[in-house]
């Protein structure tokens, strides 16, 4: 009887100890958590996503060496017995009553398929978890054989320095893969499972070369290693590469985070076998090194180009300079944006010369005689505002010493989209992600202003509109509501009207009246709803939105121009080309279209493979190429002038806010879109000087200047259904005669774009009479101007 009660109570304990742990099915599925990689556009590793530094080796990678130094050190009999060291057990179980009232911490007898069976459990000291660990044990014994629990053991086991699996741990501690490894190095991390920072290398190095002895003992007694080998071995030093930190990732900081927070939303964190921290993925996504950098580059030194004269903000932070000051300076966030920037902190004063310490503990100086601004009005040197304690950034002279760097307090963003196939290449959230994790290119909100324009005049021509239209820009109000009254608009500046024009010049000139006319008339809901198709933005349809006034973020509104670009085909922009699981399955794509023939082993003959399927249009291709051809005249002759040095065909529109709080430009070639915006993240004005043409155009000139000096000059593609007419540049008529001239910039006579049904088919017929659409002379300019639709 009590024979049953006690194999009765000895099932139930082993029952309730096993039914939570994973069966069978469950293990022969785990996988040791790996890094997740990502890839530039070109396939080169950029950074990687992990909270375990893990490098996954297959059994037949491993050194034999060091797989027997492991056994060894942890297991010698791992071989022999079915998950448990019954002996082994028995010994650790006197051992423990033998300390039950010390209080010395158990000790265990754990064989190296316990060790993996307790990372898949947890590490609480508890009888239940030994209890848990043998049962699971057993089941890994009979689920995998021998080399597949030393590949799992052997890539799972912490090993310090937050390394990983052995080779982790070999490059950490060693700076060599585990092939490379000698002897005494591979014995030396065969002791570590146990306790890694009880045998560090540095703090503990006499008690680590001890252990390791002992470990190279054992190998002799294992049979092996010879004694000679073991004798060399023992004679060698141990000495590790020094740990360092790693520094966070520099190029495209915004553009992978952008990355990391798209991964997290489809893939989970850590949880599922495709999580981004533990899954293993290889993600390639479309950020184009070059690109990203010309792009960082630009908007840091427009940003400073603003910033420079302006007072001086005082340090960063302030710390104390006694003993630990470097980790207390390595703790303060600085932003720094170029790489030769450096954080540092003022430890002393000599007169107006200041020593200065940074983040590894070395020093340097900075001479006092630095003009700066500290207030308007006043001018003094870096001596005579610094003091010790002070946290700056610092840039080194040519001539040695080192120069005080202030981060500018305006910000901005920047993207670069490819306007065929809608891939980010490029994407620049601020002036430093170290220091503002704000990506400004895809969070903030902002007016666009006149960069909205060409939304505007778009609709206006898919509603009857067409560029040689003539629009007055005159004086115009609209009565609002009883409360509000009445509102009456007026040009950017104050700029006086200068009467009737041709759309082109109105979006050329960027002239506020001729647009909320020309908005009025075509109607409001139609402009914030082709704004919605073009995914700006979901606006009231209010007269100030035409002029910009419904927020949008940069990557938003370049995305709409590169659909402009890209003939009027919808376009989803995109930082990831694809996502594969750790054997290389595909298991996410931008691009899903099937093409049937497209990896075939050599041409058939026939005409190349395409992907199937058919495009969203998000606007007509011919109006979208008049908007491109009117924003070719942005650069040519309007605000947008600033760009005439890249010589090349190139389209694009400025942007300034009312204040002015923000100013915008964006443009781009037949195969390239960039758009950028500045201004303060609490919106202020930037000065009555700031405009789209005078600031934000010369960031995207240097921009342009570094990545289209080795591009072809590619015009842009005409559509099917564009007529392309020769019209008097002011006065939108048609001429016969004349041709444009070789600089087209002052040429009186131009190419204009027009869709055939809105073609212009008139001729003069003799002084004062003009031929109108039906063919019937008309007597005046007025009327004329009535007859084609225009507001005069």
């Amino acid at each position: 009887m009590v024979t049953s009660l006690l194999l009765a109570a000895a099932g139930g304990l082993w029952w309730w100890a096993a039914k939570d742990l994973p069966d069978e099915a469950e293990l022969a599925q785990f996988s040791s958590a790996l890094p997740s990689t990502v890839r530039d556009i070109d396939g080169n590793i950029v950074t990687t996503f992990a909270r375990e530094r893990r490098i996954y080796l297959a059994y037949n990678e491993i050194p034999p060496r060091l797989v027997q130094a492991f056994i060894s050190a942890e297991d010698k009999t791992f071989f022999e017995h079915g998950g448990l060291d019954y002996a082994g057990i028995a010994n650790a179980m006197l051992t423990n009553v033998a300390g039950w009232f010390s209080d010395r911490r158990p000790v265990g007898a754990s064989t190296i398929t316990q060790q993996v069976a307790k990372s898949l459990i947890g590490n609480e000291v508890s009888l239940t978890r030994k209890l848990k660990e043998a049962i699971l044990a057993r089941r890994i014994e009979r689920i995998f054989t021998k080399p597949q629990i030393l590949e799992l053991y052997l890539n799972q086991i912490f090993l310090g320095r937050n390394a990983y699996g052995v080779e982790a741990a070999a490059q950490a501690y060693f700076g060599k893969t585990s092939n490379q490894l000698d002897l005494a190095q591979m014995a030396y991390l065969a002791i570590l499972p146990k306790a890694p920072s009880t045998y560090s290398p540095v703090t503990a190095n006499a008690r680590a070369v001890a252990r390791r002895d002992y470990v190279l003992r054992q190998m002799v007694a294992n049979g092996y290693i010879s004694e000679s080998d073991r004798a060399l071995a023992s004679a060698e030093p141990l000495v590790a590469v020094r740990q360092v930190a790693a520094r966070p990732s520099r190029p495209a900081d915004y553009f992978i985070e952008d990355v990391r927070r798209t991964l997290l939303a489809r893939f989970g964190d850590s949880e599922g076998r495709n999580s981004v921290y533990g899954g293993g993925l290889w993600i390639r996504t479309s950020v184009d090194p070059a690109l990203q950098q010309a792009a960082e580059t630009a908007l840091r030194d427009g940003l400073l180009r603003y910033d420079r004269g302006k007072p001086w903000r005082g340090p960063v932070a302030k710390i104390e300079v006694g003993d630990g000051w470097p980790a207390r300076l390595a703790a303060t966030s600085v932003a720094m944006g170029f790489e030769s920037w450096r954080k540092a902190v003022v430890l002393a004063k000599s007169g107006a010369d200041s020593t200065l310490g940074f983040v590894d503990g070395s020093t340097g100086s900075m001479a006092g005689s630095a003009a700066m601004r500290p207030k308007q009005g006043s001018v003094l040197t870096a001596g005579q505002v610094l003091r010790p304690g002070d946290v700056i950034a610092v840039a080194p002279l040519p001539n040695g010493g080192w120069a005080l760097r202030q981060a500018p307090a305006v910000s901005g963003g920047m993207v670069v989209e490819e306007p065929a196939t809608g891939r980010v290449l490029a994407m620049v959230g601020g002036f430093d992600a170290r220091a503002e994790a704000f990506n400004r290119a895809t969070q903030a909100l902002r007016q666009p202003g006149s960069a909205f324009k060409p939304i505007v005049y778009a609709t206006a021509m898919d509603n009857g509109f067409t560029p040689a239209s003539i629009v007055v820009d005159g004086p115009y109000c609209v009565f609002q509501t009883r409360s509000l009254g009445t509102k009456c608009f007026k040009n950017f500046d104050n700029m006086r009207p200068a009467g009737p024009q041709t759309l082109r010049w109105g979006l050329e000139q960027s002239r506020n009246l001729m647009t909320v006319r020309i908005a009025f008339n075509t109607g409001m809901d139609k402009v914030v709803a082709q704004a919605k198709a073009l995914g700006i933005g979901d606006y009231p349809p209010y007269l100030s939105v035409a002029l910009g006034a419904g927020e949008t973020t940069v990557l938003k509104l370049t995305n709409a121009y590169a659909q402009f670009f890209n003939a009027g085909r919808k376009l989803v922009p995109s930082t990831i080309e694809m996502v594969q699981d750790r054997q290389g399955k595909v298991i996410w794509r931008r691009d899903n279209r099937a093409c049937p023939g497209c990896a075939a082993a050599d041409w058939n003959g026939e005409a190349m493979p395409r992907p199937g399927g058919r495009p969203v249009q998000a606007i007509d291709a011919r109006t979208a190429y008049q908007i491109v051809h009117l924003m070719e005249g942005v650069v040519t002759r309007g605000t947008g002038m600033g760009l005439l040095p890249l010589n090349r065909p190139l389209a694009g529109k400025t942007g300034t806010t009312s204040g002015p709080r923000d100013v915008w430009f964006i443009g781009g070639t037949q195969d390239l879109v960039a758009g950028l915006y500045l201004g303060y993240d609490t919106p202020r004005s930037l000065g009555g000087y700031a405009q789209g043409g005078t600031v934000a155009a010369p960031i995207w000139l240097q921009f342009g200047q570094t990545v289209l000096k080795d591009r072809p000059k590619l015009p842009f593609v005409i559509p099917a259904g564009i007529r392309m007419v020769r019209i008097e540049r002011r006065s939108g008529k048609r001429v016969f005669g004349p041709w444009p001239g070789p600089e087209e910039r002052r040429s009186p006579v131009i190419w204009e774009a027009f869709k055939p049904e809105a073609e212009p088919r008139r001729a003069r017929t003799g002084e004062g009479e003009v031929l109108g659409p039906s063919g019937r002379r008309v007597r005046s300019d007025a009327e004329f101007l009535r007859n084609q639709g225009g507001i005069y």
